[in-house]
């Protein structure tokens, strides 16, 4: 049998866990719980962990979603690691061709003239994280030696919901159906051309590479923030880095005064469905309180301000049920 100061201490757990807090737990569990039947037969998966106390709801949140942009955070954070270590230099220089270029968001193929361009590191890594540009992602990801090394940084810190395997470039042609060099086949019509991106977009959708659960990402958040992953100054770099930045999803039902160092990720949208409409960061409230969110939305056909305004609500469930 226990000793009588064991049998106390875990019936302090107990009350911590069941007492007042639960009634604040059931309502956020029911709230999310809620929200992931309404988005059906679309999959959201969220989990949501409050650091003051350390309660914590989800909701489908052990299963692997498509990250889309999401991984620029951990990357973020795998680069700054590199550079603690001296492996890497943000000052140093890369030069950039048309072949680095990718397609989706990124600023920096949209201004590209001529056949090549330098930049920084620490532009690269500002692109990457605070503009989700996807040319700087893959050539950071190439610089910290590729998606592997990603991978194992996670696994080395305990994270092992969250597996990088392929860059920006390669899901673009793995998603389209294209050949690796991104071309289509030859002779293909409009409606080989349809077949071919069903069938791309449907293997994505059940791929289990470059993935990560709603638990795994809050995980990374909290080591993150708590200085698990990076020095003090790497750590407020990174997070500087996510602040305020686009697209505003949970954000904007948070209430005000709120900071949200945070990373979306958006897929396409092919035949009227997303794969991937993903939101996840560290709120810090007006009075101090901090907590961690990590939400995933996959197969949604909803149009894209109904799926906004999902993630509104979600910001709102944070900021107002749980609060004490």
């Amino acid at each position: 049998m226990a000793p009588p100061r064991l049998l106390a201490t875990l019936l302090l757990v107990c009350l911590m866990l069941t007492g007042l807090p639960a009634r604040a737990q059931d309502t956020v569990q029911l709230q999310l719980d809620r929200m992931a039947q309404r988005v059906k037969p679309a999959t959201l998966g969220v989990a949501v962990l409050d650091l003051s106390d350390g309660r914590h709801w989800q909701v489908n949140a052990d299963r692997g979603y498509p990250m889309m942009s999401v991984f620029k955070a951990p990357l973020g954070a795998l680069v700054l690691s590199k550079v603690e270590r001296g492996e890497l230099s943000l000052e140093q220089t890369v030069v950039l061709t048309r072949a680095d270029l990718r397609h989706g968001r990124s600023p920096i193929a949209d201004a590209f003239r001529g056949e090549s361009a330098s930049f920084s590191l620490r532009e690269l890594l500002r692109l990457a994280v605070s503009e989700s540009d996807n040319t700087a992602a893959d050539v950071l990801l190439r610089a910290v030696g590729g998606p592997g090394e990603l991978t194992g940084f996670l696994r080395a810190h305990g994270i092992a919901g969250i597996r990088s395997d392929r860059g920006e470039g390669e899901i673009y042609n793995d998603t389209l159906g294209l050949s690796a060099d991104g071309t289509t086949p030859a002779g293909e019509t409009k409606a080989d051309a349809a077949k071919r991106i069903r069938r791309g977009v449907a293997a994505y959708m059940s791929d289990p590479r470059d993935t990560a659960t709603p638990v795994a990402a809050v995980m990374f958040l909290q080591k993150l923030w708590t200085g698990q992953l990076l020095s003090k100054d790497g750590t407020k770099q990174l997070l500087a880095l996510m602040t305020h930045t686009s697209p505003v999803r949970i954000e904007a039902g948070l209430a005000e005064g709120a900071t949200f160092a945070h990373k979306g990720g958006t897929s396409g949208t092919f035949d009227g469905m997303t794969p991937a409409y993903n939101d996840i960061g560290v709120v810090r409230f007006a009075d101090g309180r901090v907590v961690i969110v990590a939400a995933f939305l996959t197969g949604s056909r909803w149009p894209e301000e109904r799926r906004k305004g999902l993630f509104v609500e979600l910001g709102r469930v944070l900021g107002s049920d749980l609060s004490r």
